[in-house]
């Protein structure tokens, strides 16, 4: 899960001595709000084309626009959540991809974040999600795992949310299985609250055997 692992070696860098006209070509090209640019393969920054569109001569080189780039990167051996954050921060759908030494190796798109993200929280797994919340105080992820295993399920993917402005917190589990109705029963009975969850349940299922067998009876 390294970010030199997301490399899209399609998308474009450029040059100092680009245009501004070829460097908006590119973006509009490929759908990207930055690009890259590089000099001797290090590292220089990224501009934007809001900063681009901005400028009356498009003739102009890159050159002319240094003060304009931003620099977020990361180093090819950091995990890719680096570049999710990078990506939150500067409101960028590329993130540079650098050695120790800024060389420039390639770029990370959107789309390869969405698939790293994807992986990562396991949405790729066949299984339930159940959504609880609470104080954070109470969070123990010992209880949680304990409740979970209980009916023979695991733990996917546990991911948590602290809700801000208060003492909340949201804590959302993927299971390696579907049917979830003895899972959901237990954490209602050690009073968990249960904002939401997706899977298979049983309780309609007895219900309309139930009902079923009723019918039957009453037929007799």
């Amino acid at each position: 899960m390294l970010a030199q692992e997301y490399i899209n070696t399609i998308l474009p860098q450029l040059q100092l001595t680009d245009t501004v006209d070829k460097a908006l070509q590119l973006m509009s090209d490929f759908k990207l709000t930055h690009l890259p640019v590089v000099a001797e393969d290090k590292y220089l920054g990224m501009i934007s084309e809001d900063d681009l569109l901005d400028k009356e001569n498009k003739k102009n080189t890159l050159e002319f626009f240094k003060n304009d780039f931003i620099h977020p990167s990361v180093i090819s051996t950091s995990h890719f959540l680096n570049a999710v954050t990078l990506s939150n921060q500067y409101q960028i759908n590329t993130i540079p991809v650098v050695t120790e030494a800024n060389e420039y190796l390639g770029t990370i798109g959107a789309n390869e974040l969405l698939l790293a993200l994807g992986n990562f929280s396991g949405a790729n797994e066949t299984g339930a999600v159940i959504v609880l919340e609470m104080e954070r105080s109470r969070f123990s992820i010992s209880e949680i795992s304990r409740i979970v295993e209980s009916d023979g399920a695991v733990i996917l993917h546990l991911n948590i949310v602290i809700k801000p402005d208060t003492s909340l917190m949201q804590v959302t589990l993927r299971l390696n299985k579907k049917e979830i109705s003895v899972i959901i029963a237990a954490f209602e009975r050690y009073d968990y609250s249960i904002s939401y969850y997706a899977g298979e349940e049983l309780f309609e299922n007895e219900i309309d055997s139930n009902y079923r067998h009723l019918m039957n009876y009453l037929d007799i």
